[in-house]
């Protein structure tokens, strides 16, 4: 009932007749390592077959193996300050609250800084400080230090001066209203007031000028319909928290619908609470096409085309409204939708439904219905100001370019040369305008093209405000003086405008009139202020004719899907090393985009993907043609869950202009994005070839092991003894079964008194956002080692966030199937039809980092004693000591540890951060940077945690209540609540009460390892 599951990783597994993957299973390194001056050249780098236990006879196994791994350290001379800033002690760290919105994502932050740089984003945590940071954001902090960032500004190509470019667009302002033509300012979606106001009061004293609003990724027919309802262009803001029922119809709100930042209040409603046998759980049913993070999290996931989720649009209106609209959905699907209906219209008030459906008349019966329920998560008031983009005024502006009717164009945040299905022809009307000015940080593909290039500071160089949510102001405040020349595009709106100052001043007097009653003081420390949430007015629209014209949507043959992978999001930060070998959560593949297809449909295509003898992940290319538009050789993957008919492909690949080469991966699929809709109607093909996945979805399994995850039903959770949904394992002893836990096999000593650090992960909570993933980059400088390195299973993260699929919806389903098995073969053929990857499997994402064991294989095979245990909970390593035997990695059962097999720092081999002086500066100066050869792995942030101890110290109080839980990079970073780090001696301690929790369990308990990481069973609500 908890964890007599079968669970699977990759398709691969699911070939009974597979030897590769059970091959690699038992093989923990694939290939031997090169020591013969392996960093030398490439051609010694892949050639040499020297094997460990040679170079270890060659040296001796002794002090002269230490002595050689630890000889390779530099030495650094610091230079001290001349004169020491008056802000700034040495050694601690700084923290400064700002905000973000970049025109794709956005949260409240605080900055750490160490001397003046800016090292590690941080989650800002005070009261309205509502959204946290995702993946991207948390990386934003590496893409300051970019290499390829523009360093000065160009006029015609050539670099120049602020001056000149004040100059050069004055007097083309001039020109333009003498002549008598357009001024446009292109840009995203600002979310600034003062910035909206200096460009309106432009506008208003030049009537030839006017803004365009365009967002790369469109919502604007949710923007339309609500305009349409409300008479405001803006989204609603969801509070997942209060609903007992979600209903999403293709909208990945875990992912980046609507900018994401809903996880938090989803993740509340997703932990059992309430009585003993009585506790409840939000339930959750999604209908989509691609499997998405909020579809691996759904209690029920219904694959479906487009072209049904708005025939169930329809029928659900029908329902619940109880205005009946003829609907034409697929039979096969009626039946489950009804229910789906019914369900939601007697939830009521604590129902939501929310889609992702682009079209107008879609977005208007998703208002319809959830005026009709008086949906709780569903308010007018606080709505979400982070899309304002207009399809329509976009394509009416690339036709004023071409028809030479534009004559200034000013654009600011965007880059429609890469972004624009329609690309080709804003280029050519690129050419008829008289001035184009591009601000921005990259010289990208439209900067290229422009004949101003104007260099942005990054926002942590920058002043700015925020109104994210109706009613909240934000302050964007500089952690660093600008790296380069840059100018903020605010101090080129104040020249036009013939306002003198700096735009910090013009901020500080504008921002008066809206912090009412507090302080410019106290916003900037407190980087929010929540001022009067007014609710927009109106509410009433021709709902009955949407759904008419919604019903008479006709299907497809094949549905092309486009999406954002949670990794690279739009694109904007393509040349971030970090989120490219971010493995993606669902297909866990880094470094390349590429099409997903159902099983079903890989078959009928004659596409397929294998696992190759040292682990890569090896696919078909496929040929897609969209309305005329090829794209050649696009890699496939073959993912459990995609709706048949239909195909997957990610934004924000493809890019070339100012990236490094490494980073110039994929293909993109911009192209293919025609008329700003994410589903086209395409044609697929195979191509000839076979393609090379980065993909770590077949590596570091923990050996077929069966208590890894454990799960159950709402109502077994509460009608059945925690024993029979969260057994504990026994052993043998004295011929008498007890449970593991009461046995050990060394002894130990009392860690009743001081600080033990225990570090909780509720599976329910976790949605594999990943943000876990590059804090902990960010926060022990873990390398990047590329796209070849990470086929190779050389991977460096210090956390993964595994992925498992199980098919049943049911666990009912599962045990009535495994109890009617007769013999061996019916077991094979039986297991195989139920993990059949073409069907719609269940998932589960578990984090899973070094477990700190009190008793730890590890420690016990360490030949120099490099890995130890410390009295506070946390398994030491001492890198100078480590000799990279390795034993402790084939020691332990979990297998987090990493051998690092070369020196990523400083080598041209790895051209990412580490190789250049600007891209070191971010790195964290209390963890040192490993070099080559030594194993390393989770410290449960030590760095950190001491600092927390001495802090409290030098104050003279004792540690406080969860003080420790931001000390963790990882549980810092997670905005959904699933892990939660302290103190477990603290009684009072969150952690420690989770300890007590009856869903706490650990992994692989019968082994005995004792670990400080415990997991909480995972509870469906089937």
């Amino acid at each position: 009932m908890s964890s007599n599951k079968k669970y699977w990783k990759s398709v691969e597994e699911l070939d009974v007749n597979s030897s590769i993957v059970e091959t690699l299973r038992n093989n923990e390194f694939v290939e031997e390592i090169p020591t013969d001056e392996f960093l030398g050249n490439q051609e010694v780098l892949s050639s040499s077959s020297t094997t460990r236990r040679d170079f270890l006879k060659y040296v001796g196994f002794s002090t002269a193996a230490a002595s050689l791994a630890a000889c390779e350290g530099p030495v650094h001379l610091s230079i001290p300050y001349v004169l020491q800033p008056e802000q700034i002690i040495p050694g601690v760290a700084d923290y400064y609250a700002t905000s973000v919105f970049d025109g794709f994502d956005f949260a409240n932050l605080l900055v750490k800084t160490r001397e003046g740089r800016p090292i590690k984003i941080e989650n800002n945590t005070i009261a309205g400080a509502n959204f946290s940071a995702n993946a991207r954001i948390h990386a934003s902090i590496l893409s300051l230090y970019d290499s390829t960032r523009i360093k000065e500004p160009k006029v015609g190509a050539k670099n120049s001066t602020w001056a000149a470019v004040d100059s050069k667009i004055k007097s083309s302002i001039v020109e333009a209203k003498a002549k008598g033509g357009q001024i446009v300012f292109l840009t995203n979606t600002l979310a600034s007031p003062s910035t909206e106001k200096l460009i309106a009061d432009f506008i208003g004293a030049n009537p030839n000028a006017k803004h365009v609003i365009y967002d790369a990724v469109s919502s604007s027919e949710a923007l339309d319909a609500f305009e349409t309802v409300y008479g405001e262009r803006a989204l609603v803001d969801y509070d997942f928290s209060k609903a007992s029922l979600i209903v999403s119809v293709g909208a990945d709100f875990l992912g980046d619908w609507q900018g994401g930042g809903y996880d938090a209040g989803y993740a509340k409603g997703r932990i059992p609470t309430g009585s003993a046998g009585s506790k409840k759980i939000s339930k959750h049913i999604q209908l989509e096409s691609n499997m998405t993070l909020s579809g691996a999290a759904a209690d029920k996931r219904i694959a479906m085309t487009t072209a049904n989720q708005k025939q169930a649009l329809v029928l659900i209106y029908s329902i619940i409204t109880g205005s009946p609209v003829a609907n034409n959905l697929d039979s096969a699907f009626k039946a489950e939708v009804t229910k789906v209906a019914q369900q939601l219209k007697a939830a009521g008030s604590k129902g939501v439904l929310v889609s992702g459906v682009q079209d107008k008349n879609a977005q208007m019966l998703v208002l319809a219905i959830n005026q009709v329920l008086a949906s709780e998560s569903f308010t007018t008031s606080g709505t979400r100001q982070i899309r304002k983009g207009s399809n329509e005024k976009v394509a009416q502006l690339i036709n004023d370019m071409n028809a030479g009717s534009v004559h200034t164009l000013i654009m600011s945040g965007v880059n429609p040369v890469y972004t624009l299905a329609e690309s080709k022809k804003f280029a050519e009307g690129l050419k008829k305008v008289t001035t184009s000015v591009a601000f921005s940080l990259k010289e990208d593909e439209t900067a290229l093209l422009s004949t101003v290039v104007a260099p942005v500071p990054h926002y942590l160089e920058a002043w700015g405000d925020l109104t994210i949510t109706k009613g909240t102001y934000s302050l964007t405040q500089p952690t660093i003086r600008p790296l380069f020349n840059t100018k903020q595009f605010q101090d080129i709106l104040l020249s036009i405008n013939g306002i003198p100052g700096t735009y910090y001043d013009y901020l500080k007097g504008f921002s008066s009139s809206i912090i009412v009653g507090s302080s410019w003081n106290k916003v900037l420390h407190d980087g929010i202020y929540v001022g009067v949430i007014p609710a927009a007015a109106g509410g009433t629209a021709d709902y009955n004719g949407a759904a008419n014209a919604l019903a008479q949507a006709k299907p497809v043959p094949t549905e092309l899907v486009l999406y954002t992978k949670t990794g690279m999001g739009d694109g904007q930060q393509a040349n971030n090393p970090w989120l490219q070998e971010f493995p993606d959560p669902l297909t866990r593949v880094s470094w390349d985009n590429y099409v997903t297809v159902s099983n079903a449909d890989a078959k009928k295509w004659n596409l397929s993907n294998e696992i190759v003898a040292n682990g890569g992940l090896n696919g078909s290319y496929a040929n897609l043609t969209v309305n005329g538009v090829k794209l050649e050789k696009v890699p496939v993957i073959v993912q459990p869950g995609q709706a048949v008919g239909t195909i997957g492909m990610a934004l924000g690949y493809g890019r070339k202009a100012s990236l490094k080469e490494e980073m110039q991966v994929g293909l993109n699929a911009y192209a293919l994005y025609t008329g700003f809709n994410n589903v086209q109607s395409v044609t697929i093909e195979k191509a000839s070839g076979e393609h090379e996945f980065a993909c770590v979805q077949g590596q570091k399994t923990l050996m077929g092991r069966g208590d890894i995850i454990k799960e159950t039903s709402l109502k077994i959770f509460n009608t059945e003894d925690a024993e029979i949904w969260n057994e504990k394992p026994k052993v043998s002893l004295d011929h008498k079964e007890v449970e593991a836990s009461s046995v050990d096999l060394w002894g130990s000593f009392d860690r009743s008194t001081g600080h033990h650090f225990n570090l909780s992960i509720d599976l329910n909570a976790c949605t594999g956002c990943g943000a876990c993933v590059i804090a902990c980059h960010a926060e022990n400088n873990v390398p990047v080692v590329g796209k070849s390195e990470m086929r190779r299973s050389r991977d460096m993260h210090w956390l993964r966030i595994d992925r498992y699929y199980s098919s049943e919806t049911t666990f009912e389903g599962d045990n009535e199937r495994k109890d009617n098995i007769a013999g061996l073969s019916s077991s094979l053929s039986t297991f195989n039809e139920m993990e059949n990857a073409s069907d719609n499997p269940q998932v589960a994402f578990q984090p899973v980092m070094c477990q700190h064991c009190n008793h730890a294989p590890c420690e016990t095979v360490c030949p120099v004693a490099a890995t130890s245990h410390g009295r506070q909970g946390q398994n030491h390593m001492a890198y100078n000591r480590c000799v990279g035997t390795r034993y402790c990695a084939n020691n332990c059962p979990y297998k987090v540890r990493r051998f690092n097999w070369f020196l990523y720092s400083q080598n041209k081999e790895f051209d990412y951060h580490m190789n250049d002086d600007l891209g070191r500066m971010v790195l964290n100066p209390d963890v040192n940077v490993r070099s080559r050869g030594v194993m390393e792995k989770c410290s449960f942030c030590i760095q950190s945690t001491q600092a927390v101890i001495l802090q409290a110290k030098r104050e003279g109080r004792e540690v406080a209540k969860d003080e420790f839980n931001n000390a963790c990079a990882c549980s810092a970073a997670c905005s959904s609540g699933a892990m939660v780090f302290g103190d477990i001696n603290d009684k009072e301690s969150e952690v420690a009460k989770l300890a007590e929790s009856e869903r706490a369990y650990h992994l692989l308990e019968h082994v005995g390892t004792k670990p400080n990481v415990f997991y909480h069973v995972k509870v469906r609500n089937t």
